[in-house]
């Protein structure tokens, strides 16, 4: 079944490719267009700010790239008016927008009753129509829109029962204060396990019991392994009506979120203080004696890493990991003091040196040598700052050695052996010729070298390649979050190699993400959801991707000063802009215009912009960019 899913994936980026036109210019989809340009006439929106050159780019509309009819398209996936003085009312139209994800649309003027085509928006999450005045029946089938985590009615003239809350599995907020509802709040809401808030104060023709929401009292045990839920209880009187100044205040029939709610304790009584303090002192004294334990431990193995780091002693030799060093002897050299000395420096980065080298008895072999140095001290002797230092360096030494030594393959740059000394590590790695890709675009601006478009594709697709290997076929797979043009080195045939795997995480197959404390990654290369959850999963590899080939085709870095002169202000911001713009050739790098690639160049593009979409859920897999970039053919 999987496979055939894969297959029918396969097939779907096939034919999207196939379909792409030579003008290759990325227009919103026809039957959106259309949908849009009356619902914002009967809002009373269109023409308020002007004519923008793109449905996309007017105020309050937000779009997104997706597979449509066949193609690869601009859809309406948000509209966002608060406060725009709107006094017409939602057309039925709304309902041709189907991969609208949220309309909200508070603090307006809007009348009359909201459309059922409503329903046929299925991927709607957020519906905010508050401070309207909306009136009628809300339609019973709302409730098919089972991807709702927010529903805001409140401050309208709604009327009638409230038999449209039947089945929200995911909804979190629920406002429906100060309407003209009537009837009983039904049963159902029990089913909303996800509700975090819900408030029906004000509508004063609302008979029975209130349906209230009150925290679930844990253990401290339980809470760190569970998320907080929530349970309703019941609350006979019906609270006051607000006003919209006051909505974000608590009232009684109100149940307010996590951050807000407090959990109403019973009565204490003396045995259960005694039992308190009893068991506040048992804490204390079990906390004491686990600090104290931690202390030691962590002492320990900081010493067992400070011993494994230098090298473990003098019995520890190289460890080799390719059969292209011969014998442990041919890195003799390395051992003397002097042993780089003679060489030629050929790099610096964040983790140490790297220099040239020729391969004893390897007939003119060249390599790479990277210099991990270590700060000469004692570990009582570190000060804070070099104690983070050595330690990020020792996770990075770690994480090279663990993950570069196991893998081969032609588009990533294998370690050849590890050579521990006292006061610093050797990493050994074939000499790339060419040097990085960043290197090489920068001598292109300057105008000192040549990189046509048939190597800015090979390029493209050996780095996917390699990401399809890291992603897929590799176990554990290996998330490298730090993919980047300085970090793609190009052999004497500008084949592409992934190098630099000192940030790479390696993912067990039932794990979907590595979590981190620290930033990883380069600004401009990062992909948005990691500022936000500090969670790395391939997807965001994907991203940088992306970004990587908005690079080739470009022929600017993210931090190119021509983007802070931009309005985006950012390179992937500027290039989807372009390719929706008129003639977005213009994202396309001067010195490749001309040649008559120009199609298949815009082509790179739309998978640049599919893979650096906002969501990540919506960017392709590598074997699917793969795939799609060796369609390219020329």
């Amino acid at each position: 079944m999987a496979g055939k899913t894969h297959l029918s994936l396969l097939s779907l980026f096939s034919l999207l490719l196939l379909l792409f036109h030579a003008h290759a210019k990325l227009n919103l989809d026809r039957s959106d267009h259309d949908a849009l340009s009356v619902v914002r006439k009967d809002l009373g929106f269109d023409g308020q700010h002007g004519d923008a050159p793109s449905p996309c780019h007017s105020a309050g509309v937000f779009c997104e790239w997706r597979i449509s009819n066949d193609s690869y398209s601009l859809r309406v996936t948000r509209i966002v008016l608060d406060s725009h003085r709107l006094t017409g009312f939602l057309s039925p139209g709304v309902g041709r927008l189907t991969e609208l994800k949220e309309l909200s649309l508070p603090n307006n003027h809007l009348v009359d009753q909201v459309p059922h085509q409503i329903v046929d928006c299925k991927k709607l999450e957020i519906l905010n129509l508050q401070n309207n005045q909306f009136s009628g029946e809300v339609p019973t089938e709302v409730s098919s829109l089972v991807r709702l985590r927010i529903l805001d009615l409140s401050f309208n003239k709604f009327s009638g029962n409230l038999n449209f809350l039947k089945y929200f599995p995911n909804l979190e907020k629920l406002s429906l204060e100060n309407n003209m509802f009537s009837g009983k709040v039904p049963a159902s809401l029990r089913s909303f396990r996800n509700l975090r808030f819900f408030n029906v104060s004000g509508n004063s023709f609302l008979g029975g019991p209130i349906l209230e929401i009150k925290k679930v009292e844990y253990s401290s045990t339980e809470l760190m392994e569970q998320p907080k839920r929530y349970i309703f209880s019941e609350n006979s009187a019906l609270p006051p009506s607000p006003s919209p100044e006051d909505s974000g205040h608590h009232t009684a029939g109100e149940a307010p979120g996590p951050s807000t709610t407090q959990p109403t304790h019973p009565p204490t009584h003396k045995k259960k203080k005694k039992n308190k303090t009893a068991t506040m002192i048992l804490g204390f004294t079990a906390g004491a004696i686990a600090g104290g334990v931690s202390g030691v431990l962590f002492s320990v193995f900081f010493k067992l890493m400070m011993i494994w780091v230098r090298g473990g002693g003098k019995g520890n030799g190289p460890a080799i990991f390719s059969p292209l060093i011969k014998k442990a002897e041919n890195l003799d050299f390395l051992e003397k003091e002097d042993g780089l000395a003679s060489l030629e420096l050929i790099g610096r980065g964040g983790c140490g040196e790297v220099y040239k080298a020729e391969l004893p008895g390897s007939n003119g072999r060249m390599i790479a040598i990277k210099k991990i140095i270590q700060p000469p001290k004692d570990a009582a002797e570190l000060t804070e700052e070099d104690s983070k230092l050595l330690n990020k360096k020792m996770r990075q030494i770690r994480s090279e050695i663990q993950t570069v030594g196991q893998i081969r393959h032609r588009n990533l740059l294998s370690l050849l052996a590890h050579v521990p000394r006292p006061d610093c590590h050797y990493l050994v790695y074939e000499f790339m010729k060419n040097g990085s890709l960043q290197d090489i675009l920068t001598q292109v601006s300057q105008g000192t070298r040549e990189l046509d478009w048939l190597a800015r594709h090979k390029i493209a697709l050996g780095v996917a390649a390699g990401l399809e290997y890291l992603h897929m076929h590799h176990n554990p797979r290996i998330i490298h979050r730090d993919l980047k043009p300085a970090n793609i080195l190009l052999d004497d045939d500008m084949e592409a190699r992934i190098a630099d795997f000192g940030l790479a995480k390696a993912v067990p197959d039932h794990d979907t993400h590595v979590t981190t404390s620290n930033v990883a990654g380069t600004l401009g290369y990062i992909a948005p959801e990691y500022h936000q959850t500090m969670k790395f999963t391939d997807k965001c590899d994907i991203y940088s991707f992306g970004v990587l080939l908005g690079v080739l085709v470009i022929g600017r870095l993210p931090s190119d000063n021509f983007f802070q002169d931009t309005p985006e202000l950012s390179l992937v911001k500027w290039m989807r802009n372009v390719m929706t713009s008129e003639d977005p050739n213009r994202a396309i790098d001067p010195k490749l215009l001309g040649n008559g690639h120009e199609e298949k160049m815009l082509l790179v593009l739309k998978i640049a912009c599919f893979c650096t979409l906002d969501d990540p859920k919506q960017r392709p897999n590598s074997k699917d960019v793969r795939c799609m970039l060796a369609q390219i053919t020329h």
